[in-house]
């Protein structure tokens, strides 16, 4: 049988991803109703970033599941450099039930999972975090009842891994997609194409904005990242000047529509990509989407599995 991993959003169909979310609210309302990792059955989660919500979620999230999170240190393991990838692959899939990565380029995942013999789930790369994307449909689905029909505008470094994951998970769950960034800062343009292809079949959309006040023209979700991406930081000083016209500040969030909900998928700096007004404000559900990190990440552990 075919191991099934979850690399990039795209990795779910429409349905499938729906079938992700329904068991994501049904193990948020029961957290411990579901135990496929009983035993324990081990799983291995691997750190080449900096983390808190990721790891954290991870953690608590295994646990609940009846499993055990054996965190391994990427920076002591130097996977890649000490050793091939396809090696410790090799030793990892013998040892626990499942991987997570959080690490570099996508093609580091793609070749943990194709030698691994288990499954495989990104916990974030340079080009895709897909596990935040099931947190914040979760999110959305909660404080809207529905995606389908929504629109999603992101602000910001549109060519970030979050920009990429927005156009594809939106895509997927029926939701009119705009990412809006400064020029040079626009998503991967094969990405943007596979995201208008999933849209073709679910009845959303997705698109560039180039304009931040026209991407933000009457939106139900308004969505900011930092504007200095992990291995970026050199270029923060550049990037403050030219992204503050996609600060998501009062004045942008007053183009949205009246109900408009917040996002931002943390760490956030306020007084950069977003004002302390926004992210503490009424419309603000961040700390529901940081909290929604561990029953979407259960969700999808518990999927692949099944």
């Amino acid at each position: 049988m075919t191991t099934q991993h979850f690399l990039r959003d795209d990795d779910l169909t429409p349905v499938e991803l729906n079938e992700v979310l329904d068991l994501a609210a049904e193990l948020k309302a029961a957290p411990y109703s579901h135990k496929p990792l009983a035993g324990p059955q081990t799983v291995a989660i691997i750190f080449d970033k900096p983390t808190l919500r990721t790891q954290a979620s991870f953690v608590a999230g295994i646990a609940e599941l009846g499993g055990n999170p054996m965190v391994v240190d990427g920076t002591l393991a130097q996977i890649g450099t000490r050793e091939s990838i396809a090696d410790v692959a090799r030793v990892l899939g013998r040892q626990s039930s499942l991987i997570v990565w959080r690490t570099h380029d996508q093609s580091r995942i793609e070749e943990m999972a194709a030698y691994a013999g288990v499954p495989v789930v990104n916990a974030l790369t340079d080009q895709f975090h897909p596990c935040q994307t099931l947190a914040d449909l979760l999110t959305v689905r909660e404080h809207k009842g529905a995606t389908a029909g929504l629109t999603m505008t992101f602000l910001g470094d549109a060519a970030c891994n979050m920009g990429h994951s927005y156009l594809l998970s939106g895509a997927a769950a029926g939701m009119h997609v705009r990412v809006s960034g400064p020029d040079g800062f626009q998503p991967d343009s094969g990405i943007l194409a596979r995201a208008q292809e999933i849209a073709a079949g679910t009845g959303g959309s997705a698109e560039i904005v180039l304009d931040p006040t026209k991407a933000a023209d009457g939106a139900d979700v308004l969505v900011t990242d930092t504007w200095v991406s992990m291995g970026k930081e050199a270029e923060s000083a550049d990037r403050a000047e030219v992204f503050r016209p996609w600060q998501l500040n009062e004045d942008l969030l007053a183009l949205g529509a009246d109900d408009a909900i917040v996002l931002h998928c943390l760490p956030a700096y306020r007084g950069k990509e977003i004002t302390a007004e926004v992210l503490d404000g009424p419309q603000s559900v961040i700390w529901d989407e940081a909290e929604n990190r561990r029953h979407a990440q259960k969700a999808i552990i518990t999927w692949l599995l099944r």
